[in-house]
């Protein structure tokens, strides 16, 4: 059956129903009929001003992209239209994360090399030092601010006004869209998806047979809408968006030029009558309930909340329940690397601590060498087959590493540990390298220890991940000073916000008076975990 790209599907539901709301957010209504003219108009200026594909797939080795790149350094707000008009141009869209500091979203657009930088407004201006000379064009997104715009920027209504409404270009299933890694594995790596792996492996997407099959899908599918509360710059936030406006679906965004604000997220779905909503682990959960215990809202066509990004404290999910009772609970599993590849479901009276894996997903042994079957008492690494990304963007090394052959066939290697049950489910253990998951945010330890080692009087750090219930875990640092030396606590959070995403900043600074190593030299981290959990429970 022939594949298929993201811009057709959406000017196949645009066919057949044009004037349904696709996307909701703030004040913005767009349906799909605008979205389809809308992206089209954009990728024609994008292909007139001479972006797009240079090299066909056939000709690239896996981690080579023969596309130009368009950075998006954005909101939620027409974040979709970006990536749309992007993919319709061929062209790569790649996520920024605009949390970053001037110095990570410097080396990550150093990395990626991208030929168009798409930014809000006060986003440029945040990053003007960065994003001045980083690309050929840069396209400016209105975002109500009164920040002064980048010098030689396109607005991009401006932009849409410029492009052919008619032409279409003829993308290719091949043609890649990039997400970049939240730095589990070190530095971010831009993930390299065929467009047409993704609609199908992480968007609900498949091989359809002709336009007629999608807009006979489309057609009947009228439930209430979806809401991604989860920013769109990481995968799964844009995954949530597309699944449900890819079946023709309304979906809201939620706004995000602001902080997170459980008032505003609880009336948006009031007001839009939503069904399914999405979330980022305990970041969101735990101030979302105590609103919930607060002030009274009508969610009663709220069916679902998803969770992703990050794992939600049994006791939220819990209360999440009890306040909700009609709710289920959707706890999704996957990466940038895997798609989404597994979901578990818990509801009032009724929990599970497995995850059903979609199609591809399952276990290999922990030296690579075969496939685990159900039941077998092993813990090894989970694994996709199938549907999975070509490769790292520009890193041949990595590719390699994460994209072994097993038994014949290529998978991707998640990094994370489980073993398969009796029924086929999956059985999580963690994940095998050192990485704080804090409120749906990775955070690599090794970097912020690189940072904390440069204070003045420092002589050793080691940083670790440590269960919060506001969190999911929070960043802990310990901290060894030179002897005779004072360490302010305050100076060290200064540098950290200094040098780092505010999130990578620990929580805690625990001043020790050894920083304990292994003989070889390295990092104790055991110590270093059972230090921080008790120091949590002398308090």
């Amino acid at each position: 059956m022939p594949e298929w790209t993201i811009g057709d599907v959406v000017d196949a539901i645009a066919d057949v129903i044009g004037d349904r709301t696709m996307t909701v957010c703030g004040q913005r209504r767009t349906t799909y009929g605008e979205m389809a003219a809308r992206t089209r108009r954009l990728a024609n200026f994008l292909a007139d001003t001479g972006f797009g594909a240079h090299r066909e797939r056939a000709e690239l080795k896996n981690w080579e992209c023969g596309q130009d790149r368009v950075a998006l350094v954005m909101y939620n707000d027409r974040y979709p239209e970006l990536v749309i008009g992007a993919l319709k141009a061929r062209t790569v869209p790649v996520n920024i994360n605009h949390h970053y500091t001037p110095r990570e979203v410097a080396e990550l657009l150093d990395y990626v090399k991208p030929r168009v930088v798409a930014h809000h407004r006060s986003l440029g201006a945040r990053f003007a030092d960065v994003l001045v000379d980083a690309a050929d064009l840069l396209i400016c997104v209105d975002d109500g601010s009164d920040a002064p715009g980048l010098a030689g920027a396109v607005d991009l209504d401006d932009a849409m006004a410029q492009g052919d409404p008619n032409r279409v270009i003829a993308a290719s299933p091949d043609d890649l869209i990039m997400y970049c890694t939240g730095g589990t594995t070190g530095r971010p790596k831009g993930v390299m998806w065929r467009q047409a792996d993704s609609y199908v492996s992480s968007m609900g997407g498949a091989d359809h047979e002709s336009a007629a099959e999608i807009h006979d899908k489309v057609r009947c599918n009228e439930g209430p809408p979806w809401f991604a509360v989860s920013p769109l710059m990481h995968a799964a936030g844009l995954w949530t968006v597309f699944s449900g406006a890819l079946a023709g679906l309304p979906v809201v965004l939620y706004d995000d030029k602001t902080r997170f604000d459980p008032p505003a997220v609880l009336s948006t779905a009031e007001r839009e009558r939503v069904g399914l909503m999405t979330m980022v682990g305990d970041a969101y959960a735990g101030p979302l309930i105590e609103e919930l215990k607060c002030n009274s809202y009508d969610l009663s066509s709220l069916y679902a909340i998803g969770t992703g990004g990050a794992v939600t404290n049994v006791k939220h999910q819990a209360a999440l329940l009890e306040l909700l009772p009609q709710l289920t609970i959707i706890n999704g599993y996957g990466s940038s690397e895997t798609g989404n590849m597994a979901f578990g479901h818990n509801q009032r009276g009724s929990r599970r601590d497995t995850f059903d894996l979609r199609t591809g997903g399952t276990v290999v042994s922990e030296d690579l060498s075969r496939f685990v079957t159900a039941g077998e008492n092993v813990v090894g690494w989970v694994v996709r087959i199938g549907r999975i990304p070509l490769g790292y963007f520009d890193d041949a090394e990595a590719t390699a590493k994460t994209f072994p052959i097993v038994d014949g066939q290529r998978v991707v290697v998640s990094g994370d540990r489980a073993s398969l049950e009796a029924d086929g489910t999956l059985r999580l253990y963690g994940r095998d390298s050192l990485v704080v998951n804090t409120g749906g945010e990775k955070v690599f330890v090794e970097e912020v220890e690189a940072v904390l080692r440069t204070c003045p009087g420092v002589a050793d750090a080691l940083v670790v991940g440590r269960d919060s219930d506001r969190w999911g875990q929070e960043v802990v640092a310990l901290v060894e000073s030179y002897p005779g030396a004072r360490v302010d606590t305050e100076v060290l959070h200064a540098v950290c916000i200094e040098h780092l995403a505010r999130f990578k900043a620990p929580k805690e600074y625990i001043l020790v008076e050894k920083v304990r190593r292994l003989g070889n030299g390295k990092a104790d981290y055991r110590w270093a975990k059972a230090a921080a959990a008790r120091e949590v429970s002398l308090s």
